[in-house]
């Protein structure tokens, strides 16, 4: 049995997209092959209409996969292939730009203006760059939820988890995404793909993960009016957490338990060209997909 030490901790950057959406940047767009096959993660959360409610109007996405997990509020999707639909919380959406899509995306509050969910953006492979776009909605009722005896609830939202699949499948980089909730005061070991890129994204709660490689999240001796104590690192909330190889993610909650993301895939290890919602291979396909959007032949 082997485990997945973490590699670095991060927390996101307040950003402006859209018609200006304030918005969290887990990452994105520094250090592209990191989180191979990974390119970006949002975390879209807020409380005041204002600061989302303009929304994400037309524009365009090629190259890439998108996946969109909304968990307050609803998001209103609606594409150049004619698809139209509503996300409310729990609901997941998979869409592949492939060769080129034109959408919107508008969110709405809840009965008291909360707005929360991800998105995800995940690389397509060279030979797949070009596939016809997809798009599907998935219902929260659809997406399964293994319960352990110890109160840990994991929703497959997409991949395989102890045989339990979840209801989006197709997509390039073989993900598994998990929501996974811990309860408090909880020893907990996730079994992960050993080699798939994996990372964590805690957005309630905190634990303390264990077997990081130094200096991140080790026991630390500290001295106190010549007392020595120790303390031990705990990842909370809007904490990016990035493993290396493993087979097992191991984690330790305290009073008030934890939900994180819980997401992996396998590496395309393969150039990267972007600019903006478009990612492809060498920048001459780039300057390609840039004619073709201003030429009027973005969509095939």
């Amino acid at each position: 049995m082997s485990f997945r030490p973490i590699k670095t901790k991060s927390n996101p950057k307040s950003v402006l997209e859209g018609a200006g959406v304030s918005l969290d940047r887990v990452f994105g767009f520094a250090d592209p092959e990191k989180f191979d096959p990974f390119l970006l993660l949002d975390d879209f959360r807020n409380e005041d209409p204002e600061k989302y409610k303009a929304g994400f109007p037309w524009h365009p996405h090629r190259g890439i996969e998108t996946i969109t997990y909304v968990l307050e509020g609803t998001v209103e999707h609606k594409d150049s292939l004619g698809n139209t639909g509503l996300l409310a919380g729990g609901d997941v959406q998979w869409m592949t730009a492939g060769s080129g899509i034109m959408h919107q995306e508008m969110p709405q509050g809840n009965e008291i203006g909360q707005m929360h969910g991800f998105q995800l953006w995940a690389n397509l492979p060279s030979d797949k760059k070009m596939t016809s776009p997809r798009y599907q909605d998935i219902d929260t009722t659809g997406i399964p939820i293994v319960e352990d005896d110890d109160g840990s609830k994991i929703k497959v939202v997409v991949g395989d988890y102890r045989g339990i699949l979840g209801p989006v499948d197709g997509i390039a980089a073989e993900p598994q995404f998990l929501d996974v909730y811990v309860p408090p005061n909880t020893n907990k070991l996730l079994k992960i793909d050993t080699y798939k890129s994996t990372f964590a994204y805690v957005f309630s709660g905190s634990a303390h993960f264990q077997y990081a490689s130094d200096p991140v999240g080790i026991k630390v001796e500290k001295e106190f009016n010549g007392e020595e104590f120790n303390i031990r690192d705990s990842s909370g909330n809007k904490t990016l957490i990035y493993f290396d190889p493993g087979e097992n993610v191991v984690l330790h909650t305290f009073d008030e338990g934890i939900r994180f993301l819980l997401v992996s895939g396998k590496p395309i290890r393969e150039p990267i060209a972007w600019h903006g919602p478009i990612v492809m291979n060498t920048r001459e396909e780039l300057i390609q997909a840039m004619q073709d959007l201003n030429t009027g032949n973005f969509i095939k």
